[in-house]
């Protein structure tokens, strides 16, 4: 059909623009959206005065209440040269110290992949997107909920690695049950860098798996890469309140001798780990943070370091934490603006909820917190898809439910653009009054982008929906993995990488006997 047909007419024939069209759309690709870059406000909750009693308190508590770093003399020995006044294993840090080493973090930092083109930037105005962590179960339509398997992992792997709008593999996307605990981080780390390019975490359950993450990323890039670059990071969680145990502070100790980032994150559950009030949860959150991050700069001035917060409530009936609350979100926006103010990246929010299945329960707790995250400056979404049951189920479906609204999320932080073609003022001129603009030159140029599009919800007239087996969202959902995982392609990698990251996973795995526990 002739261009001006198209414009007098506002519709197309059904030969070859449709056809084409419907063959870009079904087309196999993975493409992976870069990092966003945000050009929206951020919301800032707390005032001036709110967030300057908050900084106090916080250093009232690791002067006056002190950290625990349990089990870890060599901790305690840099404490004290540090100038804390240490006691047994309580260290209590002198106002301003832990601010001041805090200093020589890095505000802002590049995560290298083994594909150049989707390296990360963490810190400042950037978003980056990462998937679910840590659950020992999985759930699926077909098979119900059970434990995970290594071949899950693998196909969670498979399944970031092929969705547009996550930048990362993450870590630990499920607990593959059925390999020893002391030799599943080989396994694990293997199918981020073989089945997948984009960037990844290390493992952090013991000092000598931080170790070997640090010495699989030699083989994949290089002895003399990794020594200059960061190519991993990884989750350091406090055991809140106030407690770092050896074994993560271990593993926190590897990675910062090694340049490589840790997020260092409390865990809390508002009223069982922390305060019930966000000002105190808040001022606990800082003060924990304050001393992980001072600590990684003991080990090595400058190295990139995360401040996190993890924050649910809890059920006062039940006492089964909760998600998607307004106060977690409030929360997550004071931290937002604390640690902005000490000039560190943020992690926080996630695909977080409480339901047992992907419903409505789900999608509102999922679509409260990833907002939050949004409009909350954070830099580092860990969990933001395939999370379930308040994180002990990694879901399939829920994966790509999640995954397809990260574009949503892209969209939105792209802000609004006024320039000449946003402003549209020749589509108005055209148009004129009692006119439509599906014909106009400026639909015509734009209509691929104006709009996001999604690749999984149905906006099917009903009768079309009906004939069509009058699906819900999950079933859409089992649908798109079975697509995605039908269409994915591994990516290509070096044969001798590829051989010797075979040979060091056997050699460690030979090198210790099996333990479950």
């Amino acid at each position: 059909m002739a261009e001006t047909e198209v414009a007098r007419t506002g519709r197309r024939g059904r030969g070859g623009g449709g056809a084409a069209r419907r063959a870009e759309r079904t087309a196999v690709t993975t493409d992976t959206a870069r990092f966003i870059e945000r050009n929206i406000p951020n919301f800032e909750i707390l005032n001036a005065e709110a967030l300057e009693i908050i900084e106090a308190n916080a250093e009232t508590v690791l002067e006056e209440i002190g950290v625990s770093f349990s089990e870890n003399p060599g901790a305690l020995k840099l404490w004290r040269a540090a100038g804390a006044d240490v006691r047994g294993e309580r260290v209590h840090i002198p106002r301003g110290l832990a601010r001041r080493l805090c200093a020589t973090a890095p505000a802002r930092f590049t995560q290298h992949a083994r594909n150049p083109a989707r390296n990360v930037e963490i810190g400042g105005n950037s978003l980056v997107l990462a998937p679910v962590y840590g659950p020992p179960f999985v759930r699926d339509m077909s098979g119900g909920r059970r434990y995970a398997t290594i071949e899950d992992f693998r196909t969670f792997v498979k399944l970031g690695y092929m969705s547009k709008w996550l930048h990362h593999s993450g870590g630990t996307l499920c607990e593959p049950t059925d390999v020893p605990v002391n030799k599943r981080h080989l396994d694990m780390l293997h199918a981020h860098m073989t089945l997948s390019d984009k960037p990844f975490m290390g493992s952090v359950t013991e000092p000598s798996r931080a170790q070997d993450s640090v010495a699989m990323c030699e083989v994949l890039f290089g002895r003399d890469f990794v020594a200059r670059n960061t190519v991993m990071t990884s989750l350091i969680n406090i055991n809140s309140p106030l407690s770092f145990d050896a074994t993560m502070m271990g593993a926190l100790e590897v990675y910062a001798r090694a340049n490589q980032a840790c997020i260092v994150s409390p865990f809390i559950v508002g009223g069982a780990m922390a305060p019930v009030s966000v000002a105190g949860t808040l001022t606990q959150v800082l003060a924990e943070v304050l001393a992980g991050v001072a600590y990684s700069q003991l080990v090595r001035p400058g190295a990139p370091v995360i401040f996190g917060a993890f924050v649910a409530s809890i059920d006062m009936n039940s006492g089964a934490p909760t998600f998607g609350t307004p106060e977690a979100s409030q929360i997550l926006y004071g931290a937002g603006q604390l640690a902005r103010r000490l000039g560190l990246p943020f992690r926080s929010g996630g695909g977080l909820c409480g339901s047992k299945l992907p419903d409505a329960q789900a999608a509102y707790e999922t679509a409260n917190t990833l907002n939050a995250a949004l409009l909350g400056g954070v830099n580092f979404m860990l969990h933001a898809c395939g999370w379930l049951e308040g994180g002990l189920v990694a879901s399939f479906e829920k994966f790509v439910m999640d995954a397809d609204q990260l574009g949503v999320l892209h969209k939105l932080a792209a802000g609004v653009p006024v320039d000449v073609q946003a402003q549209a003022m020749d589509a108005i001129r055209e148009v004129g009054p009692g006119g439509h603009f599906l014909g106009c030159a400026h639909t015509q140029a734009h209509f691929k982008d104006a709009f996001w599009r999604t690749d999984l919800l149905d906006y099917k007239p009903f009768e079309t929906w009906d004939e069509d087996g009058a699906r819900d969202t999950q079933v859409l959902a089992a649908a798109r993995v079975t697509k995605l995982l039908a269409d994915y392609r591994q990516p290509s990698l070096d044969p001798a990488v590829a051989e010797a990251l075979d040979g060091f996973v056997a050699q460690r795995k030979a090198a210790q006997p099996d333990a479950f526990a």
